[in-house]
């Protein structure tokens, strides 16, 4: 055997525990990032609420968001296939997005 089908041969054993199965809603996400890492925020906004709470956090490599783009847009091609477009909502946010911060001004 050669060592690129042994590699190929190789399997990950990828545990999901029950808690983790059932997912965490989020509506938003922020991104920030350095020369290391990216850091994902999953956060869940709710109208009326004026605190936003961040249900998740990811940090990964450049390298590994990078992947993460790539499969993303795999995903999301094929989920445009086979249920169509998805088209961005003109609207706007109906609730501040300052996160107890300053509002910016234009």
């Amino acid at each position: 055997m050669t060592k690129n089908t042994k590699a190929n041969d190789q399997q990950i054993n990828i545990e999901l525990s029950e808690e983790m199965a059932e997912g965490v809603y989020a509506n938003l996400a922020m991104i920030a990032h350095s020369n290391s890492e990216f850091v994902i925020d999953f956060i869940r906004l709710m109208p009326g609420v004026p605190k936003a709470k961040v249900k998740s956090r990811v940090i990964l490599t450049p390298e590994h968001a990078q992947r993460l783009l790539v499969a993303l847009q795999d995903n999301i091609s094929k989920y445009e296939d086979n249920f169509g477009e998805i088209r961005e909502s003109n609207e706007s946010v109906p609730f501040p997005m300052n996160f107890g911060g300053p509002m910016g001004e234009a």
